[in-house]
C-alpha cells in the first residue's frame, strides 16, 4: 500500500487519496518475456485535484473509459475489474462523494453514477433514493451556469452518514 501511495504521489502530486487494492494478477502467460506478478490498485481522484505540470512530466492523463487505447498485457482486464469493483462498491458505500466537489448539484451526482455504471439512470428514482437517505444537505446556493433557473447545490454530510452507520444505517443506492 505504501508503494502504491508513493507512485500515485509521484504521478499526481496528491496525498490522502482514496486508494484501495483491487487484485493481484499472476497468470503464467501474462508476459511472454518474464514471470510477472502485479497488484492493481484503484484510486478515486477528483479531476480538479491533479497537478497539471506534474502530470505532464509523468505522462499521466485522464482517459475516457469509452475511448481507452489498446493496453498492453492484461491491463485492459485490470481496468475492467476495477470498474466492476467500483460499480459494486458504489451501491453500498458513498465512495462517489470522493470524486465530487464539496458542493455539487444532484445532476452532477447523477452524472457521476451514470459514468460509473456506464448507463443512464432514471432521474426521479435516483433523486428519490438519494434524498430519502438524509445524508445530503441542500444549500442556499444555486449553480446557474448550466440552466437559467439554476440547480441547488448540495453537500455530503459525512458526520451524519457515519452517525447513521453507527445506528445500523445501510447505504443502498442500487440503481443498476
Amino acid at each position: 500500500d505504501e508503494a502504491a501511495s508513493r507512485i500515485l504521489y509521484q504521478l499526481t502530486g496528491l496525498t490522502d487519496v482514496y486508494l484501495e487494492q483491487s487484485y493481484t494478477y499472476g497468470d503464467i502467460d501474462r508476459d511472454q518475456g518474464a514471470r510477472v506478478i502485479s497488484t492493481a490498485y484503484r484510486a478515486l481522484i477528483k479531476i480538479t485535484d491533479i497537478d497539471r505540470k506534474l502530470s505532464e512530466v509523468s505522462g499521466a492523463h485522464w482517459q475516457s473509459l469509452q475511448r481507452l487505447p489498446h493496453l498492453i498485457f492484461d491491463h485492459g482486464t485490470m481496468v475492467k475489474r476495477a470498474l466492476k469493483e467500483l460499480q459494486i462498491q458504489i451501491k453500498v458505500k458513498p465512495v462517489g462523494f470522493e470524486l465530487l466537489p464539496v458542493k455539487f448539484t444532484l445532476v452532477q451526482l447523477q452524472e457521476l453514477y451514470e459514468a460509473i455504471y456506464q448507463k443512464s439512470i432514471d432521474k426521479r428514482n435516483f433523486r428519490k433514493k438519494i434524498l430519502s437517505m438524509n445524508i445530503l444537505e441542500k444549500l442556499n446556493e444555486k449553480e446557474k451556469v448550466t440552466s437559467k433557473k439554476g440547480a441547488f447545490y448540495y453537500s455530503f454530510q459525512r458526520e451524519r452518514y457515519e452517525s447513521y452507520v453507527n445506528q445500523g444505517f445501510d447505504f443502498s443506492l442500487d440503481v443498476s
